[in-house]
Order: C-alpha cells, then sequence, then structure tokens
C-alpha cells in the first residue's frame, strides 16, 4: 500500500497501538522509495507532511459501526498499518473527526 501513496496524497492519520483511532491530517511530501533502514527485503517508505490534529479523534469501534466505513479496509484487515481510503470514507472520515482539510 505504500507503493500506492503518490506526492500530494491526503492521509488520515492512525494510532494503532492501544487507542486505536484517527487524530490527525497529513500529506504525502515524498512518494514511496526504498527504506533506508532495511537490512534485508524490499522495503519502502514515503515522507509526510503533518498537517494538523482532528479535532475529535475518530476511534476504531466508531469506524466499525458506521454504515458508510463497512467496507474500509481497517475494518476488514485491522492489522494493516497503511490501507488505502475511497473519497467517500475520507470525507466520512473528515465528517465523523468534525475537521476540514
Amino acid at each position: 500500500n505504500l507503493r500506492g501513496m503518490n506526492q500530494g496524497d491526503p492521509v488520515c492519520f492512525y494510532h494503532s497501538g492501544e487507542d486505536k483511532q484517527v487524530v490527525g491530517l497529513a500529506r504525502v511530501a515524498r512518494a514511496a522509495y526504498p527504506d533506508p533502514t532495511a537490512t534485508e527485503g524490499e522495503w519502502v517508505c514515503v515522507d509526510l507532511e503533518v498537517l494538523k490534529p482532528v479535532r475529535i479523534p475518530v476511534p476504531l469501534g466508531v469506524i466499525k459501526a458506521d454504515p458508510a466505513l463497512k467496507e474500509m479496509r481497517l475494518v476488514k484487515q485491522s492489522r494493516l498499518s497503511v490501507t488505502p481510503l475511497t473519497a467517500g470514507e475520507f470525507a466520512r472520515l473528515l465528517e465523523l473527526a468534525g475537521t476540514k482539510v
């Protein structure tokens, strides 16, 4: 999924630890490139530009309960740390977060 990110793409920043919630917005500043810290394999990374925190964090439970987000990859494959969003999913997350880009 990192390889599919392009410079300028908007990003919802999601805490995947204990909190499990969308907490901020960012933008891809540099598209995928080889991860300089990788010692084996073909790992890649992207650079993000932090934009701002969301006004209201959106917990995973709220995401899972929202019918508009039922097809979101985070709901179906919650172990993934990076997943794409449709335009509709992104808009709905912003609405739930009480935040504009």
